[in-house]
């Protein structure tokens, strides 16, 4: 008997063509064409997200730390949300540039000013420097709009990102924001979970030998357990709500599924979103789920917010 998947017909093209064109690999010595090949893949989107875009982007710098920063025209300068956003691609890859593609949809959604860090990337930049960009941003935003309007957020390397500032924000006696949105969190670097064997050819995004190289770049040989590089490991007290969306094809499926169950042992709000049929940071295509996970988390903030 044939089995549907409850997908459109958008997902279902895409699903196609992402697996006919499979995974590009990558190497220290091919990294910088790899990073640039990624960008242009994304670039028509981009420029779609910009071109419709109903507000202002801008290149700001804030503790020293290059960020794009996105005000829709709906923000309330007295009352509207800040979202500081971490990008995507594994520490090694990506950008702010790219990520508009989910940012812009995201910050007119939910009527937010969206604050992109602009990290730096491994393994020129590996761990703690990634993070300590992080670091350096959030408390200037949180003097500016104080905790009630400050929410932190971020996809795969980026949700790793937003995760560990979180346990960092904690640890060092700041205010906490008032809620979280991951997308596909990378939060385990040591890539262990069920998905990672029945998901390694399903997800047409990602697969397990770019993660563990990606991971290795990143760890640069600290440990891949310690909470610093893998904030699942970590301790979840008194973190804010948090919304986690994911896809059931998604190679990290189940580091979202055990981030979930440790933050709601943890007695945190937790709100887990798993999506039928779809992969890694699905958000970023074009196609009406996408749409609809970002409009989604956006009312989860305004929620929040």
């Amino acid at each position: 008997m044939a089995r549907k998947v409850d997908i459109s017909t958008a997902a279902q093209a895409l699903l196609g063509e992402m697996r006919s064109a499979g995974m590009m690999t990558t190497s220290l010595e091919t990294l910088q064409q790899y990073r640039d090949h990624t960008r242009a893949g994304y670039a028509a989107w981009a420029e779609q997200a910009i071109a419709g875009f109903d507000g202002e982007i801008t290149d700001i710098e804030i503790a020293g730390i290059r960020c794009k920063q996105l005000t829709p025209t709906a923000w309330s300068p007295n009352h509207g949300p800040c979202i500081q956003y971490a990008y995507g691609g594994g520490y090694i890859a990506g950008s702010t540039y790219e990520d508009l593609i989910i940012t812009a949809p995201l910050a007119e959604h939910s009527a937010a000013r969206v604050v992109m860090v602009d990290y730096r990337l491994s393994p020129e930049h590996p761990y703690p420097e990634p993070q300590q960009d992080m670091q350096q941003v959030y408390p200037v935003l949180l003097d500016v709009y104080g905790a009630a309007r400050m929410v932190v957020s971020g996809e795969s390397a980026g949700g790793n990102q937003a995760l560990g500032l979180l346990h960092h924000i904690r640890d060092n006696g700041l205010m906490m924001p008032a809620c979280a949105a991951l997308l596909s969190p990378w939060c385990d670097l040591a890539n262990q979970g069920d998905s990672h064997r029945f998901n390694d050819e399903r997800d047409p995004s990602l697969n397990n030998e770019w993660v563990d190289l990606a991971a290795s770049w990143h760890a640069a040989g600290q440990a891949l357990e310690d909470p610093g590089v893998s904030p699942l490991h970590g301790d979840m007290d008194g973190l804010p709500p948090i919304i986690i969306t994911t896809g059931s094809r998604d190679l990290l499926l189940s580091q979202c599924l055990r981030l979930a169950r440790r933050l709601r042992t943890a007695g945190v709000d937790c709100d887990l979103r798993v999506w039928e049929g779809l992969w890694h940071v699905f958000e970023f295509y074009p196609m009406p789920e996408a749409r609809q996970s970002i409009v989604e988390i956006a009312e989860f903030i305004e929620v929040h917010c």
